[in-house]
């Protein structure tokens, strides 16, 4: 079956890349810290309503994800305990929310036949695989950032408690592959309808991401690619209404916009001598970056 991996932020930026930089300003690596956390927090509802829409079958999945709530729970905590213990803001993130962009991206099924039961199942379990897959790759990489960082009290703590967690996140992914790989071996349809979802997901996955990494210039332009992107993955037949759907609120994405104005007085707030030299560089080099991608073929 095709593997499929996160790719990194607009190609360019790697895990190791952007860890690097969060790990060296104290505010904004407990902001990260804080949106792991909340994460966590999050998925343990996102993977309860799952379990209410299944509504108990399969039994051997339904035991699966309860489990996979527990350990989301005990990372959540633990995470938590950190964050507190540091006196760090334990409230929501700030900024674009990666979850609810998803969310956002994702197709509400309803599950009323048995052959729309077995489609929601591959869907979600390529939607949790794929989100978890870049959960591993992001606390990988910020314990090889921390161990490139100065060996303080704090550091080597929050680099504990994230190493607590890979494992697990780890055996999420496993957990995942082995769920697909079975629902794949029950017929060609099957393999096809898990190879159709793995291509999806791992597209809106990508969509989510960036929104929440990308607030320069052009952003918008750069989220209906990727929304385009999405729909290129769905039978053509599906893929108009998907996009009068989304387009409306991807172009105007309100809250790209609230979280440029809380950057923006953030920075200024915090040296505005920098605002002028950095901040508004980068903001405008979103035009440039605009410019550089390719166009996106039609569907």
């Amino acid at each position: 079956m095709t593997v499929v991996y996160p790719r990194k932020f607009q190609n360019k930026l790697s895990a190791r890349d952007v860890l690097k930089r969060v790990v060296s300003d104290r505010e904004i690596h407990l902001i990260t810290l804080n949106r792991y956390r909340y994460s966590e927090q999050r998925s343990c509802k996102d993977l309860t309503d799952l379990i209410e829409r299944l509504n108990g079958k399969p039994p051997e999945l339904i035991k699966d994800l309860s489990h996979h709530i527990a350990d989301e729970a005990r990372h959540a905590m633990w995470l938590t305990d950190l964050l507190v213990e540091l006196g760090a803001n334990v409230g929501t993130p700030p900024g674009s929310s990666y979850i609810d962009e998803f969310e956002r991206l994702l197709d509400k099924d309803t599950y009323t036949s048995q052959e729309q039961l077995e489609s929601g199942i591959i869907a979600a379990l390529a939607a949790i695989n794929v989100t978890e897959k870049r959960g591993c790759e992001y606390f990988s990489a910020h314990i090889y950032a921390l161990k490139q960082a100065p060996q303080t009290a704090e550091n080597m703590k929050i680099s504990e408690t994230i190493a607590k967690i890979l494992p697990e996140e780890a055996g999420h992914v496993r957990w995942g592959n082995r769920w697909l790989a079975q629902m794949a071996d029950k017929s060609p349809e099957h393999r096809q309808k898990v190879e159709q979802a793995k291509r999806k997901y791992a597209a809106i996955e990508q969509a989510a991401f960036e929104s929440g990494m990308d607030i320069t210039l052009g952003a918008e332009l750069r989220r209906v690619a990727n929304l385009v992107e999405v729909a290129n993955t769905m039978p053509l037949w599906e893929r108009p209404q998907y996009l009068m759907e989304r387009l409306p609120q991807t172009l105007l994405a309100p809250s790209l916009q609230f979280t440029r104005i809380q950057a923006a007085q953030k920075a200024w707030q915090r040296d505005p001598q920098a605002f002028f030299e950095k901040f508004v560089p980068m903001f405008l080099n979103g035009i440039q970056k605009t410019e550089n991608q390719p166009k996106t073929t039609k569907p």
